[in-house]
Order: C-alpha cells, then sequence, then structure tokens
C-alpha cells in the first residue's frame, strides 16, 4: 500500500525545499502540509493537482503510483 504522506515528503525534500518554502510558493498552509505528510489527513484531489503542477510531474508520480 502506498505511503501518501511519504511521498508527498519525498517529492519536497528532493528539491530541498522547506515546508515554510513549500507553503509560501504554493499557498498551502504548512500546517495542511505536515498533517498530510505525518499521514493524519490527506489532501484533495485539487491541492495534489496543485503540488504535481508545482513539481512539474504527473499525479501519479506525485503519489508514487507506479502502473503496470
Amino acid at each position: 500500500m502506498i505511503n501518501y504522506g511519504e511521498e508527498l515528503k519525498y517529492h519536497r525534500t528532493v528539491r530541498n525545499l522547506t515546508i515554510r518554502e513549500l507553503e509560501r510558493d504554493t499557498g498551502i498552509l504548512n500546517s495542511n502540509l505536515s498533517r498530510w505528510e505525518n499521514g493524519k489527513a490527506i489532501p484533495s484531489i485539487d491541492f495534489c493537482v496543485k503540488l504535481a503542477d508545482y513539481y512539474g510531474i504527473t499525479l501519479d508520480e506525485l503519489i508514487g503510483r507506479e502502473i503496470k
């Protein structure tokens, strides 16, 4: 099973971004980003699209989904 929080954190950290920098760049509250990364909540599809667009990746890549 995919751990969405770990995937979201991975994409942020490989780009050497802090949660505050990601908040500044996307307008997504750092409290939301933190809850998502810690597995306490799951972002809506709208936020996923915003993050995928920001990173320049697909939604599948954002959540670590591999198509077989």
